[in-house]
């Protein structure tokens, strides 16, 4: 219990959560060949004993994006992409249904549905073209601080 004293009190402690989703980015950087088997194995030993969270940052430091990339680039990661790819779509299919029909009883001689519709439309070209850097599959959508 003394080994936070000579650390200083900022340390913070890490979860299985966090410790899991570093595990997961080095196994994405073994299959992707960016770690032999044998660092990997020696890193995954690491995520999972260390007990602070600065004790993590280092094992993926030296990974293009600190692993992120790697781990964007996995099936899992490729379906829950599409996956909110397609609901973002929908959602604008669906607003522009309302904003037409609203347009359509409003008898308005000017479409001016197109102007939210342009926004919308090109939200979803946004994130149909950096679908790749998204983390969306992550538990908290969110980088963890220690990793960035």
């Amino acid at each position: 219990m003394n080994e936070n004293t000579t650390s200083g009190p900022a340390r913070m402690r890490t979860s299985d959560q966090e410790r899991e989703r570093i595990a997961e980015i080095l196994r994405a950087a073994m299959a992707e060949g960016r770690l032999t088997l044998e660092e990997g194995e020696e890193r995954l030993a690491a995520a999972y004993a260390a007990k602070f969270r600065d004790e993590l940052g280092p094992l993926t430091a030296d990974l293009p994006d600190g692993g992120r990339s790697a781990l964007a680039d996995t099936p899992q990661a490729r379906v829950a992409t599409r996956r909110h790819l397609r609901r973002h779509a929908g959602f604008v299919v669906v607003v522009a249904l309302f904003l037409t029909g609203l347009w359509a009883l409003s008898g308005a001689h000017f479409f001016w549905p197109a102007i939210p519709l342009l926004f919308l439309v090109m939200g979803l070209a946004r994130h149909a073209r950096w679908r790749h850097y998204a983390d969306h599959y992550a538990p908290h959508h969110h980088v963890a601080p220690w990793n960035r």
